[in-house]
């Protein structure tokens, strides 16, 4: 199960395969806290589209689109693609970030576009 979750909330035995999808490291966070797998910072959206977006609801729209862009045109998405397939077959895979918004992320995004390369797991799922 693909599953997403704020780097936040404790690491839990049924996270399995714990990565990170901030292309910054979250503020007030160890590495030991952290328990990460991996960090994927360069599946992460760029640092321009990241400010404009400034978590902002209203410009999520247009986030999502810019991001899609980039994930679709990105070298490290096959890749990125392959190692969620590869850990999804031995257990949970859970993608993190530290935003405050739920629905408003880069997750849901990147969730999306794993679903389009076929995915099936990649529901939100927290």
């Amino acid at each position: 199960m693909l599953k997403m979750k704020r780097i936040y909330e404790e690491a839990e035995k049924a996270d399995h395969y714990r990565i990170l999808v901030d292309r910054i490291w979250p503020r007030g966070i160890s590495k030991e806290r952290a328990a990460l797998d991996e960090w994927e910072k360069e599946i992460a959206p760029s640092t321009e589209i990241r400010k404009k977006f400034n978590h902002d609801p209203e410009k999520f729209e247009q986030f999502r689109k810019d991001y899609l862009t980039e994930l679709h045109e990105s070298e490290k998405s096959d890749a990125f693609v392959d190692l969620i397939k590869t850990h999804l077959k031995r257990g949970n895979v859970t993608l993190l970030y530290s935003a405050k918004d739920k629905e408003n992320n880069q997750v849901t995004v990147l969730l999306e576009f794993l679903a389009s390369k076929g995915v099936s797991e990649a529901k939100a799922i927290d």
